[in-house]
Parts: structure tokens; sequence; C-alpha cells
């Protein structure tokens, strides 16, 4: 099945979980991502109609960037060490990691614009996951309201790897929430309108628990 084929599989899937929670599939945005793969790979994702990649490593970007260039809008969605921004900053349109007060002030001296970040949060607990705790979000993002070149679009997290549908849920939810509160607090810096939750393995539970950017790698474009 070639990546074109696996697209047109997966947009049924979110018209279908969609139409499960009332909400429009152009609420959803894909975002294929590229780090197991090929850059002729990634190209074709492009052929069939992908806008958006995502990366986890800045050699990874930098070199898919070098061939595909801005046809499509990236999303750098791995850990972010603070001194590998100033190698994807003039790249990038969102940035999907922002987890310590450091990097942020990092973008904020490296960016000429804001940026688009979602906040990392670990609502699951584990000790594997990186993140800000669901207790520290809303100090956190208040934090930020002095770096004017940080935008806090919305808020991301990493669900296990589990068959357990309801502590999926209960993950997504868990988010879902927090992003409204920081939503109601009207932070002009932080507008938090957007939630980029969901894999592979569960992007039809985010969906209908309220995700608006879904990370895709395996079941779009493959790993190898």
């Amino acid at each position: 099945m070639n990546v074109e084929q696996r697209l047109h599989r997966i947009n049924s899937s979110i018209e279908q979980a969609c139409k499960n929670a009332g909400r429009s599939p152009e609420d959803v945005k894909v975002v294929a991502v590229t780090k197991y793969v090929s850059i002729e790979r990634a190209e074709e994702a492009v052929t069939a109609g992908i806008t958006h990649l995502g990366e986890n490593r800045d050699t990874g970007l930098t070199e898919k960037f070098e061939a595909i260039g801005n046809r499509v809008d990236w999303h750098f969605i791995g850990s972010l060490q603070t001194r590998k921004v100033k190698q994807i900053i003039d790249k990038v349109s969102y940035i999907h990691s922002l987890d310590r007060h450091s990097l942020a002030v990092e973008i904020d001296k490296r960016a000429d614009k804001p940026v688009n970040c979602f906040v990392q949060v670990n609502v699951s607990g584990e000790e594997s996951k990186h993140g800000i705790t669901p207790e520290e979000t809303s100090g956190f993002i208040q934090s930020l309201q002095e770096l004017e070149n940080i935008s806090v679009i919305g808020l991301m997290t990493m669900a296990p790897h589990t068959e357990d549908e309801a502590f999926l849920r209960s993950c997504f939810r868990s988010l879902r929430g927090l992003q409204e509160e920081v939503k109601a607090l009207g932070l002009p810096h932080a507008p938090c309108t957007e939630l980029s939750m969901g894999m592979s393995n569960d992007f039809h539970i985010a969906i209908e628990e309220g995700a608006t950017f879904v990370r895709i790698g395996t079941a779009l474009v493959g790993n190898d």
C-alpha cells in the first residue's frame, strides 16, 4: 500500500471519528511523521497531499527541509535541546515540545517572529515521558508572557502505548480540560486553542476527545 492509499484510509478514519464526535474533519490537521523514512518517502507524502511534516531531530528536519523546503509546514515534534534551537528555528512553523523555561527563552532569543508552540504536558505521569505536570501547566504558561516570540497555541501530550481505551481517553480528556482552562484565561500570548495528541495507534480516539493535530508516522508513511 502506497502513501496515497494509506492517506485515503486515514482520512476515512478521521471522518468517522469526527462524525462520532459531532465535529468537522476540516478541524483536524494530519502531521506526517517522517523521522524514520527517506526523503523520497517524505516527498511521496507531499505528492499525496500532505501539507504538514513532522521531525523529531534537527538533522532529519534539516535534510528534508533542504529537499522539500516551504512546500509544507514543518513541525518539530521531539524533545528539543536548547543548543539545537538555532538549527531549526528558521525552518519550523510549529514546535510541539516546549517543556521548560530555558527552552522558551532560547526560542524567543533566536526567532525573528512569534513561534507557534505547544506546551508538552505529561498527563499519564510516566517517568519515560517528557513534559511538565498538569499541575504546573497554567503557571508555566503564564510565566512566558514576557517572551514576545512565544505564542502558546495549544497543548501536546504523548499517550501511553496501550490497548486500554478507557485510559487513553482519560489522558486525552485531561489534556483537553487543561487546554480549556488556559484558553479561558484570555492570555494574549497563549490563545491555547489547539490540541496535539494522537498517533498511529490511537488518533481516532484522540480526535473523538478533541485533537486538532494528530501526529501519524507508521500508519501513513511506514518506518523504512
